[in-house]
């Protein structure tokens, strides 16, 4: 076989596993949404009876997902010679953890609402790549806010002020002193990572702003649940507005400046945001320093929402730096000297999806 068969070969393979693992995402939303996972984590085994009756659904359909839950691995299956409505189903060692313990880092059950809503308004990124503009936030739904939120919220809850912030000495050392710090968290969506600051730091006061109306009530409603809404407000409002110009000890950012049609004023209302010494912290997607085709990383992975989402909603308003996902180290120095920081700094922060960067007034 020649070297062209093989890679047709080869490539053929390929689509058809994806397409197994576009299934699974699929099939792995309806387990998250209907609560299938919740409810054999409580107990199990179950048959296809048993889960239809606990999650008042219909034993017809629930019965071929758990069949094809366990031909793919996600479920285990303990009698599978016995007749359809006589199996009994159960979450193998280690897939709980992953499917429903929502205070877990490798909790990745919202991945597929994530990637449900990144895939909901197709036809409407169709036409951009046919005629141009963009695709507005709004578009995307209910399981592209929920799902986004959902994933990153161990991280902000567990990690943010336990770990990030405390690796940065000045910093955490101001959020813990007196007279308490005041926090200006932008683009805050559902309001994890100020709730994950308040909490870490009890003394704070955060603002969280959106311009995403249905962002901004989950924030208000998760930080009544957390118990930090005297401390934590969430408002609609452009963060470049004059009044909040120099009331913030720190200015941050979490995953949204690549999206962001307009990201050099965004960093310029930042750094005016800031008072004379206050700290300005964007974190964003961890990417190369260069473009390359060498499987390293994660922007295989970066690419796929770029192309689905973020640049699409980044070029929703125009004029657009029309960004992506893919936002280099130098992009994000190139566009925060044009907003008049001085310089920027990488932390030395290790994590596997963000780099964590200082602009320096």
């Amino acid at each position: 076989m020649d070297s062209a068969a093989q890679a047709r070969d080869a490539f053929v393979e390929r689509l058809m596993r994806a397409s197994g693992g576009f299934f699974e995402i699929l099939s792995v939303y309806l387990g998250d949404r209907l609560g299938f996972y919740e409810a054999m984590a409580r107990q199990s085994p179950v048959t296809s009876a048993d889960l239809s009756a606990r999650t008042g659904t219909q034993e017809r359909y629930v019965r071929e997902w758990l069949e094809q839950q366990a031909v793919t691995g996600i479920l285990a299956v303990d009698n599978a010679s016995d007749g359809p409505g006589e199996r009994r189903y159960r979450l193998p060692a280690g897939h709980e953890e992953v499917l429903v313990d929502q205070d877990s880092l490798n909790y990745l059950a919202p991945l597929a609402q994530l990637a449900a809503g990144a895939a909901r308004p197709l036809d409407a990124v169709l036409e951009a790549f046919r005629n141009g503009g963009g695709v507005p936030f709004s578009a995307y739904g209910k399981d592209l806010r929920e799902g986004q939120a959902r994933m990153n919220r161990a991280m902000f809850l567990f990690q943010l002020g336990r770990e990030w912030l405390p690796s940065i000495p000045d910093v955490h050392a101001r959020l813990e002193a007196d007279p308490p710090a005041r926090i200006a968290d932008l683009g805050c969506g559902a309001g994890w990572s100020a709730i994950g600051m308040a909490q870490s730091y009890p003394k704070v006061l955060v603002d969280g702003f959106d311009l995403d109306a249905p962002s901004i009530e989950l924030a208000a409603a998760n930080a009544r649940q957390a118990g930090v809404e005297s401390r934590v407000r969430f408002q609609v409002r452009d963060a470049a507005d004059p009044a909040l110009a120099g009331r913030y000890d720190l200015v941050a950012v979490f995953e949204a400046i690549h999206d962001m049609s307009n990201p050099v004023g965004a960093l310029d209302a930042m750094r005016r945001l800031a008072k004379d010494d206050g700290t300005v912290l964007v974190v964003d997607e961890r990417v190369a320093d260069a473009f390359s085709t060498t499987p390293d990383g994660l922007e295989w992975m970066m690419y796929g929402w770029s192309v689905f989402h973020c640049l699409p909603v980044g070029m929703a308003e125009q004029p657009s730096a029309a960004t992506g996902t893919v936002m280099r180290a130098g992009t994000l120095r190139a566009y925060a000297r044009q907003a008049g920081f001085r310089d920027v700094e990488v932390l030395p922060i290790d994590h596997l999806l963000f780099r964590f960067y200082r602009l320096l007034q």
